[in-house]
């Protein structure tokens, strides 16, 4: 009974507390935003920068699923110069007929070209490559067919547009059946593609590209006899790194070259992700220091804010209140500002990735971020609160 009396005691002292924290924050207005203000400004500043790297983290795992956990590319290590580096045009038969764990192989080759359509110009990457693309990437045609592997083999000028293409150079009709000119050589559209958004081979906008038969491209286009890159698809993700010490040692055994770059989507994913989170820890740092200055703000605004109460702090002390009674109302004065400081931040911090949204910056809000900034600030007061709580605690009544 005893411990009951107690602790309903102790409740209604810091109930009590907290309403006299209150009045005091509205009869001294000017005096509770300059206390706010750092906290404010350290939550808002966490949760923005933690959002913003979290929705970059996000972009960069959604790029990566647009190309599957299970790929393994391969690329020319141009820094060595060596004639073996390059990727013959037949690689990714070869690589598909000869090696286990292979399900497709995509061979690319690419550049930047300007695309012309009767008086309408529009520059778009050109992709070269095999009739297997939709089925790989999984993009489906949306009006005519893709080319076939004939197509290829007889360098036919057949093409494929992208959807951004397609409302560049034909906004009001139908491509299919018409000329496009790149690199003065006209080819004939074949089919267009649906909308694929962002992410892909590097390209911000995937659908900004046109693609024809591989030889047709390589040689017409590029006057080239090898691939930029070929991009391989397992059928067993548990066996990639199997798969791509295979893909290495046959290139080294048919083309007597080590010179190329294998990585596969599985690592580059881990390590885009070790990076992102290395990034959002540093915004998130970056923030914890706002939070810090706020929390010293705090401890100057109620230093100051003891130096003025002392006639209340030596009238309550002369009429019964305890040393822990003073040290109680000046800690819960400075969390309940610090809490409200923390909401306000909050509301501050989601309003301001809402706005940084419409401007196209990635941004994903997670709980844990806003909770650890809440929560950070409420101990803020508690920690900076208490030396100047201490200080009008031991004020001498007289």
């Amino acid at each position: 009974l005893d411990m009951s009396a107690t602790a309903t005691r102790t409740l209604a002292d810091t109930s009590e507390a907290a309403r006299m924290a209150l009045r005091s924050l509205r009869a001294n207005i000017f005096r509770t935003v300059l206390t706010l203000l750092g906290i404010v400004i350290g939550v808002a500043s966490v949760v923005t920068m933690m959002a913003i790297g979290e929705g970059a983290k996000e972009r960069i795992v959604n790029q990566f699923s647009t190309l599957g956990a299970n790929t393994i590319s391969v690329y020319p290590n141009w820094r060595r110069g060596k004639a073996g580096a390059m990727l013959p045009l037949d690689l990714a038969d070869r690589i598909e007929s000869n090696l286990p764990n292979v399900e497709a192989v995509l061979p690319m080759v690419n550049g930047d070209a300007m695309v012309r359509a009767g008086n309408l110009d529009h520059e778009a990457e050109i992709y070269a490559t095999s009739e297997r693309l939709p089925e790989i990437r999984d993009w489906r045609v949306a009006s005519g067919i893709f080319f076939d592997r004939e197509d290829s083999d007889s360098y036919a000028p057949v093409a494929v547009l992208g959807a951004t293409v397609v409302e560049s150079l034909f906004p009001d009709t139908d491509p299919v059946g018409q000329y496009v000119i790149i690199r003065n050589v006209p080819f004939l559209v074949i089919g267009t593609l649906v909308r694929k958004g962002t992410g892909g081979f590097g390209n911000d906008d995937q659908d900004n590209a046109v693609f024809v038969p591989l030889r047709s491209g390589a040689l017409r286009l590029f006057g080239r006899r090898h691939l930029n890159f070929v991009r391989v698809t397992v059928e067993d993700p548990t066996f990639i790194n199997q798969t791509e010490h295979d893909i290495e040692q046959y290139l080294v055994e048919t083309q007597g070259s080590d010179s190329y770059r294998i990585r596969n989507s599985a690592e580059m994913l881990e390590q885009m992700e070790e990076a992102t989170a290395t990034f959002t820890l540093l915004l998130g740092g970056i923030g914890a220091i706002s939070l810090l200055v706020g929390g010293i703000g705090i401890m100057n605004i109620m230093l100051v804010s003891v130096t003025e109460r002392t006639r209340e702090i030596g009238v309550r002390m002369a009429t019964g209140a305890r040393q822990t009674d003073i040290l109680q109302q000046y800690i819960v004065d400075a969390v309940v500002v610090s809490a409200l400081g923390g909401v306000v931040g909050l509301a501050l911090g989601l309003g301001l990735g809402a706005v940084l949204s419409l401007f196209a910056v990635p941004v994903a809000f997670e709980t844990w971020p806003r909770a650890l900034a809440f929560g950070c600030a409420a101990a803020n007061g508690l920690v900076f609160g208490y030396t100047p709580a201490r200080n009008a605690s031991q004020l001498d009544p007289v």
